[in-house]
């Protein structure tokens, strides 16, 4: 799995790390069962304290990306769901706005969202 974090960024670095195993998943770079490295060793990899990539994993696992196994740590455990929860309708409820604020068409955002699912 590899992992890039900007420390430049305004994004915090456990929100950074969060999003790409979440990337990680859904282009199928990380599957389902599959055991990510331990907190201590991904923050000796990325250079982090243990405490920012424990929160990233405490994130996933209350989004329903990841378990905790005691054997083997933190497991890929996608919940599958008949419909979006309402964290998910939130985002894109406000992605939404914000499009339109920006004078986006419906036809260009629809586009724009068809063009990024493919490329995952």
């Amino acid at each position: 799995m590899l992992i890039n974090i900007d420390f430049g960024s305004d994004e915090a670095i456990y929100v950074q790390l969060r999003n790409q195993i979440v990337l990680g998943i859904a282009k199928e770079e990380i599957k389902n069962g599959e055991s990510l490295p331990s907190v201590r060793q991904l923050a000796d990899e990325l250079g982090v304290n243990m405490h920012t990539v424990n929160k990233a994993y405490t994130m996933l696992k209350t989004e329903g990306y990841l378990t905790m196994n005691r054997q083997r740590g933190a497991v890929i455990c996608i919940e599958l769901h008949d419909h979006p929860d309402n964290e998910l309708v939130t985002a894109i409820r406000m992605i939404t706005a914000e499009a339109k604020c920006r004078n986006m068409s419906e036809d260009e955002l629809v586009s724009l969202i068809r063009e990024i699912y493919r490329d995952l």
